[in-house]
C-alpha cells in the first residue's frame, strides 16, 4: 500500500542550522515519533529502532536510513526502511528542501513516499494514511521547535 504524503513547516532559524540539524542525529532521534535509539554508521547511514501504534498493532521497528543525493544547505532524500517482524514493513523516503525565508527563517518542504506491509497493510488505507500524515507532521513540527527554538 503506498502512500504520498507533502507538507511544510517555517524553522525560525537559518538554512545552514536547519541543514546542520537534519543531519544530527541526536536531533533527529528527539523529533521521530517512537524512536528508541538512532545511530550514524557513516556519515550517509544510520540504523534506528522505532516503536509505532497503528490502530491496534503495536510494532517495533529495526531499519536503516540512508541520505541520498545531499545537496548542501538545500536539501537531500532520506530514505528508510524497518521491519516490524510479525506486524510487517515500511519502507519509504522524502525529498526534503531548505529555502530562506529572510535572514533567520528557513522553509522546509517535504514530499514524502510511503509503503507499508504485512498486518499492518491490512488495517486498511484511511487508518493508515491518516496515522502516516500524523507522524509525519508531528516529525516536522518537533523538528521544528527543536531547532527553531
Amino acid at each position: 500500500m503506498a502512500l504520498v504524503i507533502e507538507g511544510e513547516e517555517r524553522i525560525s532559524a537559518p538554512v545552514d542550522k536547519v541543514w546542520a540539524a537534519l543531519n544530527d542525529p541526536a536531533v533527529l532521534k528527539e523529533a521521530i515519533p517512537g524512536c528508541q535509539k538512532l545511530e550514524m554508521k557513516s556519515p550517509t547511514e544510520m540504523a534506528a529502532t522505532v516503536v509505532l501504534k497503528i490502530g491496534p498493532i503495536k510494532a517495533t521497528f529495526q531499519g536503516e536510513v540512508t541520505l541520498k543525493n545531499l545537496n548542501p544547505p538545500n536539501g537531500y532524500t532520506i530514505e528508510g526502511e524497518g521491519k516490524g517482524g510479525i506486524a510487517g514493513f515500511a519502507k519509504g523516503g522524502a525529498d526534503v528542501t531548505l529555502a530562506a525565508d529572510g535572514d533567520n527563517a528557513t522553509i522546509l518542504k517535504y514530499a514524502a513516499k510511503a509503503d507499508v506491509g504485512g498486518k499492518i497493510a491490512q488495517l486498511g488505507s484511511r487508518l493508515i494514511e491518516s496515522t502516516s500524515k500524523k507522524l509525519a507532521g508531528q516529525f516536522f513540527s518537533t523538528f521544528g521547535e527543536k531547532v527553531g527554538g
